[in-house]
């Protein structure tokens, strides 16, 4: 079992900005897949890809960003998954823009989102996808901001590399090969 999970924020509103690099990512994902996201459960648009027997859930949460946790821990208790069964891939404002940093577990840093998933689901795999933050704009302002489009393309990009990554660990869950690929 593999829950695959982009953060983000549902609404039109929130379609191009910065915190919804997981969005775009899992978006990206499902379309290497052949894959659309039509079921509704555990607050979270899911759909189910299966590799030689195992299913794979892929997942958008439903909620703000700030409640990623509950959604996840639902997922996680329906479909039996354990921490190292989840890798979570979101926005990552202390790292350069479009770059990608893959890690086994860790803190949330400064992610909210992050935070409420380490809370309530614990300390799963994660893929960030960096952001970059100008030191004169506070980070909410920042990540909920609409996205330019030379930066669009980039972070577009950075997202086309995620699913590739989770594509891979899909297949191999070596996740320090593919570290070591894409960090």
């Amino acid at each position: 079992m593999l829950l695959i999970v982009g953060l983000g924020n549902p609404g039109a509103e929130y379609e191009r900005t910065f915190h919804n690099a997981g969005f775009l990512a899992v978006d990206e994902l499902c379309k290497r897949l052949g894959l659309s996201l039509k079921d509704k459960e555990c607050k979270a648009l899911t759909g189910k890809y299966y590799k030689n027997g195992e299913k794979i859930v892929v997942a958008k949460p439903q909620t703000y960003m700030n409640l990623s946790g509950d959604g996840i821990r639902e997922l996680m208790g329906k479909y039996g998954a354990k921490e190292s069964d989840v890798i979570v891939v979101y926005d990552d404002a202390d790292i350069p823009l479009g770059t990608l940093r893959i890690r086994k577990d860790g803190s949330a840093g400064t992610h909210n989102g992050m935070r409420d998933i380490v809370l309530k689901a614990g300390y799963t795999p994660r893929l960030r996808i960096g952001i970059r933050k100008p030191s004169d704009v506070p980070l909410r302002d920042y990540v909920l901001s609409r996205v330019g489009d030379g930066d669009f393309k980039t972070l577009l990009d950075a997202a086309k590399r995620a699913a590739e990554a989770l594509e891979e660990y899909i297949y191999d869950r070596n996740i320090e090969k593919i570290m070591a690929k894409y960090n």
